[in-house]
């Protein structure tokens, strides 16, 4: 099954409409975004969350590994997403289970980012991998596609999350073609930059009827 990650969550509001919808994991972002929640603002949506067992992940760009273990430990935190420039010797310093973040360039195919993908499986603890379109400056959250088709061979091999320009319009057709561990979305379930109870309902039900 195809999990579903709503990220850049800002309250407990859109926590539990994403939790109603049928999410799989929530994700609260302290990088600097538009998106960006407090440290005490985490703390109350990952008390709500886990009212419902269902694990929060905490997105942090290129901080210092000490910084995001206490951060991850203080907000109680289940898994810590590394959405920047982390080398894979800096990922073996987190100690919560990890996602990576790999912002795939347009001219790379299945064979350089399967390539990329090996060199996180020298962990102790691979990570997951997401999956994202590389924008110069930016780390996330963008709303642009990259060539999905590409991961057609990873997920096989690795367990891929894919971001990246998804919506309710395409997400199924990601789902369907590729079976990945999971899709992430953020802009994609928002109207004018704040989260959308419909579309992320919409979006969770593409998944689902996809599978």
């Amino acid at each position: 099954m195809t999990r579903v990650k709503i990220c850049g969550i800002t309250n407990v509001l859109y926590a539990r409409a994403a939790i109603e919808a049928g999410a799989d994991l929530i994700g609260v972002v302290f990088a600097p975004s538009p998106r960006q929640v407090t440290h005490e603002k985490a703390r109350e949506i990952a008390a709500a969350v886990k009212k419902h067992r269902l694990p929060v992940v905490g997105v942090f760009v290129n901080m210092p590994a000490a910084t995001v273990n206490r951060v991850a430990l203080s907000c109680g935190l289940d898994w810590v997403q590394l959405s920047g420039d982390e080398s894979w010797e800096y990922c073996q310093e987190i100690k919560k289970p990890l996602i990576k973040a790999i912002h795939v360039p347009r001219d790379w195919g299945e064979k350089e980012l399967s390539a990329r993908l090996e060199d996180g499986q020298q962990l102790a603890r691979p990570p997951l991998y997401l999956l994202d379109t590389l924008v110069e400056n930016k780390y996330g959250g963008t709303g642009q596609l990259f060539s999905w088709e590409i991961a057609s061979g990873v997920v096989a091999k690795f367990p891929v999350i894919i971001a990246g320009g998804l919506n309710p319009g395409n997400v199924g057709r990601v789902v369907a073609s590729l079976r990945p561990w999971g899709v992430d979305v953020s802009s994609g379930v928002e109207r004018e930059g704040v989260k959308d109870v419909g579309k992320i309902k919409a979006f969770v039900q593409a998944v689902r009827s996809a599978q």
